[in-house]
C-alpha cells in the first residue's frame, strides 16, 4: 500500500500543470471575531484576525471534551508590536499551498502555524530591522467556575436537560515568569456517570469506555527571551477575562514564540509528561519543512480550477470548495473527528446570532461539543473519498471504533441479543445523548429506546460510516481489517433486533417471504413508525453487499456466508407511482428529510449509469414532499441528488446558492444553516456535489462531466476505485484532455 501510495504521489507531481492553490488574502483589518481567518493544521485550529492593531487568534483542538462534554477553546491570544503595523499597507494572506497565516505591512511580518505533526502553534516574527518588541498575551475567560444559562447549556450534552445549577469549571492558569502553563482538568464524575445512570447501566459501567474521566487538556506557552510583564482584566465582546502579558526583554529581528499543547486522562503529573516530551519533540526548522511538505503533497492528492474569480462565477465556488477543503485539513491528524457543528473554528456566538441569549463565551457552539448528531456528521466526511483524503476518514472511522462496543452492550442489557446499537443522537461514549434519551419517560417504556419524537428508531446512520470504511478500501486498498467487526456488529443489530421485535409480536420472526420485517423504523427524522424504510433497507442492501464483496476478495468464507444470508433476508424497496417512496408504510412526518432519495446518495443504487434512472429522476421531480423539502441550506441533499441524476441546471442552481459565499468575512464560513457557524455540514454537502458534477461512477464506467454546465471552463484531478486517478478539462464546452490512471478503466466523456 505504501509503494502504491508513493506511486501515486509521484505521478501526480510529475502530471500536467500540477496544482497549487492560490492565496487568499485580506487588505483592510477586522473588526471583531467573525472576521476571522481559519489557520491550522494535525488537529489544532486558530481563528486569526487584527483589531485596532493587534494580531488574535482563538485556539482549538479536537478532543478537548470538558465534564460537561463541551468542546472547550483553549484560549484566545493577542500579539502586539511596538513599532505597531502599517495599516495603510495591511495584508492577512492565508498561505494555502504552505497551511499559514501571515500578517504583514510589507515590511515586518507575522507568521502563525500549526506543526502537522505535533500539536504545537508557532508564531514567527521578522522585521529587517532590530527594532521590534513583541508581547504576546494570554487571555482566558475561564478563571473562576461560571453557571451556564439556559441557552448556553446547549453547547454541553445536558442541552435542555440540564440540571439546576450546571456550570464550567475553571481552568488552572501558572504564570511563572518565562512560561505559562493553562490546563483544564475533568474529574472522576461527568456526564458519562449521569447517563450510565439515566440509562440503566450501571451493571455494565465497568465495561464502558469513558473518554472523559479524569481527562486533561491545555498546554505552555513560551518564546526565548520573553518575560512576564503584567497581568490584566479586561472584556471581549460578551465575555470578561483575564489576561498574562509576555513581552520580549529587547527589540530584535526576529522573534518567536510557540504554544505546545497536550491532553491525556490521567493525572496532571501525567499530563505534564506529556506536554514535555511535546515541547522535546520540537525542532522547529525541521518541523516547519515537514509541515509545509505536507500541505504541498494535500493539495497535490486532488484539485479543482476554474477560471476567473468574479463573483457568482464558478471559479468562486471552486475557490471556496478549496477553502473548506483547507478547513477540513487542519484536524488530518485527530484523534477525534472533524465537527459538524463549527469544526476547529467557531467564534464569539453574539456574531452568529445577535439576539441577548446568545451573548455568551467563545465556548459556545448549538447542539453540543460531544454528542455527534450522526446524520450532519456524515456529510462532513464523504467528499474526502473523491478528493483522495483517506488520512482525513481515520478520525471519524475510529470514533466508531472506540464506542460501538458501548452500543453492543445497550443490545444485550436490554434486549438480551447481539449487535451494536448506535443511535442517532451518539455522544463520544456510544450512548444516546442525555436529554434525547427522554428526561420524562412513560413507566414501562422499552429503556433502550430514545423517547423523543425526532429520533426514535433511528439507527441506520452509522451504516454510512461502515460504507465509507468499505469504499476507502475500495478506493486506495485503505486496510480496513480492524473495522470489520464494526461493520458486522452494525448489520447483525438490524438482523437480530428486527426478529426480536417480531417474536415479540407473534409466532413467527420473518414475514410470509422469510424477510425481515422493519417495524418499527425511521426515515431520518422525518418518516416516522415506518415500515421497510427506504432509507434503511438502501443502506442494509448496499453495506451487506459491499461487505461480502470484501469478504470474498479476503477468503472470508464464514464472512461470506453470514452476508449472503442477510441479503436473502432483506425486504425490497418500495416503489409506488413509479417513484420511490419513504417506506411502505410510515405513521406520520417529522422533520424535512428527504429520505426517499437516499438510494441515490449515499447508498448509489440509482443514478447516472444505473437501472432506474428515470424512477429515480421523477422521485425528484413529482414527489410532493421531495418537492416541499427543497432547500441548500445546511445539511440538504438536493444538490448532490440533482448531480447524481445528471439534472445539470438543476445541480448548477443549488450548488451555486451552496457554495456561494457564506455571511461571514471568510466566505467558506457558512451557517448557521439548522445547526452553527461555520457550517461544516453546509460545506461537506456542497463538496460533494461538486464532485458529483464532476465525475461520477458506474459499475467499471467512470463518466466525466455528468451534471456540469457546458459553458463553465474546468480542470479537475479526483479520485475513483480501484486507486483511479482522474486529471480532465472542460474548455468552451469540449473536453480538452483527460487522463486516467490506470489507463485500462472505461471513460464516458461528455461530448
Amino acid at each position: 500500500m505504501k509503494k502504491a501510495f508513493l506511486f501515486c504521489v509521484l505521478l501526480m507531481v510529475g502530471s500536467h500543470a500540477a496544482a497549487q492553490p492560490r492565496d487568499y488574502e485580506w487588505t483592510t483589518p477586522s473588526r471583531n471575531s467573525s472576521e476571522s481567518m481559519p489557520c491550522g493544521g494535525g488537529d489544532v485550529g486558530m481563528n486569526v484576525w487584527v483589531e485596532q492593531g493587534d494580531v488574535l487568534f482563538y485556539l482549538s483542538r479536537s478532543g478537548c471534551f470538558d465534564e460537561n462534554n463541551t468542546l472547550l477553546k483553549l484560549g484566545r491570544f493577542r500579539i502586539s508590536l511596538s513599532p505597531g503595523l502599517d495599516m495603510k499597507r495591511f495584508r492577512q494572506i492565508l498561505h494555502l499551498n504552505d497551511g499559514y497565516v501571515e500578517v504583514t505591512d510589507g515590511s515586518v511580518s507575522l507568521q502563525l502555524w500549526a506543526d502537522v505533526q505535533k500539536p504545537v502553534v508557532h508564531i514567527d516574527m521578522n522585521s529587517p530591522a532590530r527594532r521590534q518588541v513583541m508581547a504576546v498575551t494570554y487571555e482566558s475567560w475561564r478563571t473562576h467556575d461560571r453557571e451556564l444559562t439556559k441557552r448556553e447549556r446547549f453547547q454541553t450534552s445536558y442541552k435542555f436537560a440540564a440540571p439546576k445549577g450546571l456550570k464550567t469549571r475553571a481552568d488552572s492558569v501558572s504564570a511563572g515568569d518565562q512560561e505559562l502553563t493553562f490546563l483544564h482538568r475533568n474529574g472522576a464524575v461527568t456526564v458519562f456517570d449521569a447517563t450510565v445512570a439515566q440509562q440503566r447501566m450501571e451493571t455494565v459501567k465497568h465495561r464502558l469506555y469513558n473518554p472523559l474521566e479524569y481527562l486533561v487538556f491545555g498546554g505552555r506557552m513560551k518564546g526565548r527571551g520573553f518575560v512576564l510583564v503584567d497581568k490584566m482584566g479586561g472584556r471581549y465582546a460578551s465575555s470578561d477575562y483575564e489576561g498574562w502579558m509576555y513581552v520580549s526583554r529587547r527589540a530584535r529581528k526576529r522573534q518567536h514564540m510557540q504554544v505546545a499543547l497536550a491532553t491525556k486522562q490521567g493525572t496532571v503529573a501525567e499530563w505534564e509528561q506529556e506536554l514535555d516530551r511535546v515541547e522535546q519533540s520540537v525542532q522547529r526548522a525541521a518541523d516547519r519543512q515537514a509541515t509545509r511538505q505536507w500541505w504541498h503533497a494535500f493539495w497535490q492528492r486532488s484539485f479543482i480550477e476554474a477560471p476567473g474569480q468574479e463573483p457568482g462565477t464558478p471559479a468562486t465556488l471552486v475557490q471556496n470548495y478549496q477553502l473548506f477543503r483547507y478547513m477540513l485539513g487542519c484536524n488530518a491528524q485527530g484523534q477525534w473527528p472533524t465537527k459538524f457543528n463549527g469544526g476547529l473554528f467557531t467564534f464569539d456566538p453574539e456574531y452568529v446570532n445577535s439576539a441577548q441569549e446568545y451573548r455568551l463565551s467563545p465556548d459556545f457552539r448549538n447542539w453540543g461539543g460531544g454528542v455527534h448528531t450522526a446524520q450532519n456528521q456524515r456529510l462532513v466526511y464523504w467528499p474526502m473519498l473523491k478528493s483522495g483524503d483517506y488520512d482525513l476518514l481515520k478520525a471519524q472511522l475510529d470514533f466508531y471504533l472506540r464506542i460501538y462496543r458501548n452500543a453492543e452492550e445497550r443490545s444485550r442489557l436490554y434486549w438480551g441479543h447481539e449487535g451494536a446499537c448506535l443511535t442517532e443522537q451518539i455522544e463520544n461514549y456510544g450512548l444516546p445523548c442525555y436529554p434525547e434519551y427522554g428526561t420524562k419517560r412513560p413507566e414501562g417504556f422499552d429503556p433502550g429506546m430514545e423517547h423523543n419524537a425526532w429520533l426514535e428508531y433511528e439507527w441506520d446512520t452509522c451504516l454510512e460510516f461502515c460504507m465509507m470504511a468499505l469504499e476507502a478500501h475500495r478506493y486506495s486498498g485503505m486496510d480496513v481489517r480492524e473495522y470489520v467487526p464494526m461493520i458486522v456488529s452494525c448489520l447483525r443489530f438490524f438482523d437480530e433486533h428486527y426478529q426480536y421485535l417480531a417474536s415479540r409480536r407473534g409466532a413467527k420472526r420473518l414475514d410470509g417471504n422469510g424477510r425481515l420485517v422493519l417495524y418499527p423504523g425511521s426515515g431520518g427524522e422525518t418518516f416516522k413508525g415506518a415500515y421497510n424504510s427506504t432509507s434503511t433497507v438502501a443502506a442494509l442492501k448496499t453495506v451487506t453487499q459491499a461487505l461480502t464483496d470484501y469478504a470474498r476478495q479476503q477468503r472470508d468464507t464464514t464472512l461470506v456466508a453470514y452476508g449472503t444470508s442477510l441479503l436473502q433476508r432483506l425486504p425490497d424497496i418500495t416503489v409506488r407511482d413509479g417513484m420511490l417512496a419513504p417506506a411502505l408504510h410510515y405513521e406520520r412526518v417529522q422533520n424535512v428529510e428527504t429520505t426517499q432519495l437516499y438510494p441515490v446518495f449515499p447508498w448509489r443504487m440509482y443514478g447516472v449509469g444505473r437501472p432506474g434512472l428515470e424512477t429515480a429522476r421523477k422521485t425528484y421531480q413529482d414527489d410532493t414532499l421531495a418537492v416541499r423539502f427543497r432547500s441548500h441550506v445546511g445539511w440538504k441533499q438536493d444538490a448532490i441528488w440533482a448531480a447524481c441524476l445528471g439534472l445539470t441546471d438543476e445541480a448548477r442552481r443549488l450548488v451555486t446558492l451552496k457554495l456561494s459565499d457564506g455571511p461571514h468575512r471568510f466566505p467558506a464560513f457558512w451557517g448557521p444553516g439548522y445547526d452553527w457557524t461555520p457550517d461544516h455540514n453546509w460545506g461537506g454537502s456542497a463538496m460533494t456535489a461538486l464532485q458529483e458534477m464532476l465525475m461520477q461512477e458506474a459499475a467499471d464506467t467512470i463518466y466525466l462531466f455528468p451534471a456540469w454546465p457546458r459553458r463553465w471552463d474546468v480542470r479537475f484531478r479526483l479520485h475513483a476505485s480501484g486507486g483511479t486517478v482522474v486529471e480532465a478539462e472542460l474548455l468552451g464546452g469540449k473536453v480538452v484532455r483527460q487522463k486516467v490512471t490506470p489507463a485500462t478503466r472505461k471513460v464516458v466523456a461528455a461530448p
